[in-house]
């Protein structure tokens, strides 16, 4: 139990390392999108519809490779037919509610494509006896790194809605609730927006953090803070890092009755790299004392995780390499060995997958 509290403290530190190499985000420029597109869509009694839609935003386009890729006041207003209308009349719907996913793609230089799908709510909406009526759709888009040159593009795919008619005194119709996956109609431009990222990015160099946060064995459903400092160098989006980890002793309970500590020795195996949206790192484990009952278990200074961990860590939304933020990611934590006569027992205890971490840099 101890020696995965250890893991699980060595993981974050480590990926806080990797992510501090990051550099200065350039500043971003606001970009007003106004784009209308066709749908195809099934509705129920009355099949597949053609529906308008058009799609407003708001994009803050970095300067600079590094830079926060942003989207503000993203409204869709979808046009739905007169025959959808009437058809939704037949049920005696007087309003329609509910959610959607936009499917889009973010491709960035060079970069793997970066799919994405855009929650959204959709307003509750007045149905007419006849004719058109528009529906809103609105939602929230995380920030987004952009960490290559190059053209850049987001474009729009399918969309999902999930949808609810209701009667005018707000119970349900009879055909309840309704899943419709529109596509996009063929021969249209999909582009949202494509622009050219160039320049490199403010703030490379040396880079100084201390190392704060909080890691979770999935295994025991434990907890462990974590201290330690990385220093860091950027070079053109890419960095190198070494990082020192704080000694520390860890309490747990046995079983989840029996008290027991364990002293760990977090050492870097290989520098920490990536880029500006993601870190790999590889330390070693030591745990040179365990007690439990305050009665040693192990004090052999050679005990130990058989092999490296690895962790791959991704930035939080608002992170900024300059100043500090917050990272998580997930690791694998391996058998020990040396450890004495409990050495199979501790391994069980130790050796586990999806273990989470969180932590926070700060200058």
């Amino acid at each position: 139990m101890k020696t995965r509290f250890l893991f699980m403290v060595a993981a974050a530190t480590l990926a806080a390392v990797g992510f501090a190499l990051t550099a200065t985000a350039a500043p971003a420029k606001p970009v007003p999108v106004d784009k209308k597109l066709s749908f195809t869509c099934p509705f129920p009694l009355i099949g597949l519809q053609k529906l308008d839609v058009e799609v407003k935003a708001s994009f803050e386009v970095p300067d600079a490779v590094g830079g926060a890729f942003s989207t503000s006041d993203l409204a869709i207003a979808v046009t739905v037919p007169d025959k959808a209308a009437r058809g939704l009349n037949l049920v005696d719907a007087a309003t329609i509610e509910g959610t959607a996913k936009a499917g889009v793609t973010l491709t960035n230089g060079d970069g793997k494509p970066l799919p994405l799908q855009l929650p959204l709510t959709v307003a509750k909406t007045d149905i007419p006896k006849t004719g058109t009526f528009t529906t809103n759709a609105t939602g929230a888009v995380p920030t987004v790194n952009l960490p290559k040159p190059g053209k850049t593009t987001l474009v729009i795919g399918d969309f999902t809605t999930r949808l609810t008619p209701k009667k005018a005194d707000g119970s349900f119709t009879g055909i309840g609730a309704f899943t419709s996956d529109c596509t996009l109609d063929a021969g249209q431009d999909p582009v949202l927006l494509s622009f050219d990222l160039g320049g490199q990015p403010p703030g490379g160099g040396a880079h100084d953090f201390k190392v704060s946060g909080r890691t979770e064995l999935k295994s025991l459903g434990s907890t462990a803070p974590f201290t330690g400092k990385a220093a860091i160098t950027e070079d053109n989006g890419a960095f190198t890092g070494t990082f020192a980890i704080d000694p520390m002793t860890v309490d747990f309970r046995l079983f989840g009755f029996l008290p027991g500590t364990a002293s760990a020795r977090i050492t870097q195996h290989g520098p920490a790299t990536g880029d500006r949206t993601a870190a790999h790192l590889g330390f070693t484990v030591g745990l040179p004392a365990i007690s439990v009952l305050g009665l040693p278990v192990s004090g052999d200074p050679a005990c130990a995780a058989e092999t490296p961990v690895k962790a791959d860590l991704v930035a939080a939304e608002g992170f900024d390499p300059a100043t500090g933020g917050t990272l998580n990611g997930t690791y694998s934590l391996p058998a020990v060995a040396n450890c004495g006569a409990f050495t199979g027992y501790v391994s069980t205890l130790t050796k586990s997958d999806g273990n989470t971490l969180s932590f926070t840099l700060a200058a």
